[in-house]
C-alpha cells in the first residue's frame, strides 16, 4: 500500500481489531494501547467489543496499525515462543535508544516517531537472528 493510500473502512476496522489484539497481548494498558494508535477510550471499548470501528480513521492512525502489525511480523519472525512474541514488547529493554523502557512504554508516548522507531529496532533484530 502506498503511505497515501486510504483504506476502506472495512479494512480500517479489521486492521484496528488486529492491532488492539496483538497491543494487549503485549500486555500493554487500555491508556496505553490508546495512545500507540491514538484512539479513544470509547473507540478501544466498541473494538474489543466487536462493533464496527475505523469508520474515520486517518493515515496517522493506519500508518500506527501498520507499524504495530509489522512489529508483530519482525517478532513472529525473531521468536519461535509465542511467549516471547507476546512478551518482548513489555520487557525493559538496555539498548540506548529504550533507556531501559519496554517497547510499550516507548510507543505508548504517543508520537509517532516513537512508533516507527521502536518499528525498526524490532524488525532490525531479523538480520540479527
Amino acid at each position: 500500500m502506498n503511505s497515501s493510500e486510504r483504506l476502506t473502512q472495512e479494512q480500517s476496522s479489521t486492521g484496528l481489531k488486529v492491532a488492539l489484539r496483538i497491543i494487549n497481548a503485549w500486555q500493554a494498558t487500555p491508556a496505553q494501547a490508546c495512545s500507540i494508535l491514538r484512539i479513544s477510550s470509547s473507540t478501544y471499548r466498541r473494538a474489543l467489543k466487536g462493533r464496527v470501528v475505523g469508520r474515520r480513521l486517518d493515515l496517522d492512525q493506519q500508518q500506527r496499525i501498520g507499524l504495530v502489525l509489522g512489529i508483530h511480523v519482525s517478532l513472529r519472525t525473531v521468536f519461535t515462543n509465542q511467549a516471547n512474541v507476546r512478551g518482548f514488547p513489555a520487557f525493559k529493554n538496555g539498548n540506548p535508544f529504550f533507556e531501559d523502557r519496554s517497547p510499550v512504554e516507548v510507543m505508548a508516548q504517543g508520537d509517532l516517531i516513537s512508533i516507527y522507531e521502536t518499528f525498526k529496532r524490532i524488525k532490525h533484530l531479523e538480520w540479527l537472528a
